[in-house]
């Protein structure tokens, strides 16, 4: 099975008179319907290795392949281009645009990639955001929304175009734990009911035992 995201032998370093290495040698490959977990204390490298799966940084060393495409090659416009079609992200706070409506928000990437028509946009966001429970909310500003409800709109906005792979930074941060164990109920559902490959990084040792498997980063390397 060609898998839907996979480093080989990643390294990440910041160069300087003193080089900082960020990550050093991963190998790790995400399958489709697999929902990973990275987890590691403060400093180890969780959400240096999360930016380079998701094609937001590069590494200084190694390859990152993406469904089988090699990414190294490619531009940085091109490389913009597969992350907006192929790769949704979520991040610790939700950075919805506050003047912007539910809907409106959800709406942002597909309107970027171009390929529905406006009401097939409005369309789909509303189904989104039904799907998370959000479906009274659609006209709701962000600050009229609490917390978890936010975060969810976050989710839905991730899976606007559809991506094969959901990545996470830390969603569950900035939530009670109810709200953090609905947010990981959602990505469990992703990935074994929808097939799509999700990786989480969370300090929660309790969410991540949730996850089909963990992988553990110290000091930038597996372990």
């Amino acid at each position: 099975m060609t898998a839907a995201i996979e480093a080989r032998g990643v390294t990440r370093e910041l160069p300087g008179p003193v080089p900082v290495t960020l990550v050093r040698d991963i190998d790790l490959a995400i399958h489709p319907g697999e929902f990973v977990a990275i987890t590691g204390p403060s400093g180890s490298g969780k959400s240096s290795l999360l930016y380079l799966l998701g094609l937001l940084d590069r590494p200084s060393a190694g390859s990152v392949t993406l469904d089988g495409i090699e990414t190294a090659p490619m531009s940085v416009d091109d490389l913009a281009d597969l992350r907006l079609a192929r790769i949704g992200f979520v991040f610790q706070f939700h950075f919805l645009l506050p003047e912007f409506n539910a809907r409106a928000n959800v709406a942002i990437p597909m309107r970027r990639l171009g390929r529905l028509a406006p009401a097939a946009i409005a369309a789909r966001a509303d189904q989104l955001l039904g799907a998370l429970g959000l479906a009274e909310h659609t006209h709701k500003l962000p600050e009229q929304m609490s917390g978890g409800q936010r975060q969810r709109v976050a989710i839905a906005r991730a899976l606007a175009n559809d991506p094969a792979v959901l990545l996470a930074d830390e969603p569950t941060g900035n939530l009670d734990s109810r709200s953090a164990q609905t947010v990981f109920d959602l990505f469990r559902d992703f990935a074994r009911n929808q097939g799509r490959s999700v990786v989480v990084v969370t300090h929660d040792h309790d969410l991540a035992a949730t996850a089909d498997r963990q992988v553990h980063l110290v000091d930038g390397r597996i372990v």
